[in-house]
């Protein structure tokens, strides 16, 4: 089992960044295949979610247990899940807005295609997925 988790912290970078990287390729793909132009709009779920997994990202998993010492002298673990806490609303904020801008290209013809639609859930999701594989093993000790 310890090797099971040495094995993920040395793989689990590589495959969040893979993970990553493929959302990003999805949407790149949709903007430039579209045939029309793409609103800022339909961006911003893919850059909110990014930011959201870098939030999630800045928090170590040690310091959520109720164990953990501060520094400070204060309790400051409410802080930490306060950051948490919003790191996973706006993650969720990016999912409902990119399914709500597939809704949305679903139904009109005059916006970008489906696939804009699809590619920007696709996004959403692989980021955010991408940000918890990285979350699980860079703080392996």
């Amino acid at each position: 089992m310890e090797n099971l988790a040495l094995l993920w912290g040395i793989i689990g970078p590589g495959v969040s960044g893979a993970i990553f990287g493929a959302g990003w390729w999805f949407w790149v793909d949709a903007v430039v295949c579209s045939a029309v132009q793409v609103s800022f709009l339909h961006y911003l779920p893919g850059i909110f979610a990014t930011l959201a997994a870098l939030m999630f990202n800045c928090v170590n998993k040690d310091e959520i247990g109720y164990d953990y010492y501060s520094p400070y002298g204060d309790d400051s673990e409410w802080r930490v899940k306060l950051w948490l806490f919003v790191a996973y609303v706006v993650s969720f904020v990016c999912l409902a807005g990119s399914v709500g801008l597939l809704v949305q290209d679903a139904l009109t013809n005059k916006g970008p295609s489906v696939w804009t639609g699809v590619a920007g859930v696709l996004q959403c999701v692989l980021v955010l997925i991408s940000g918890l594989v990285y979350w699980t093993c860079h703080s392996e000790d």
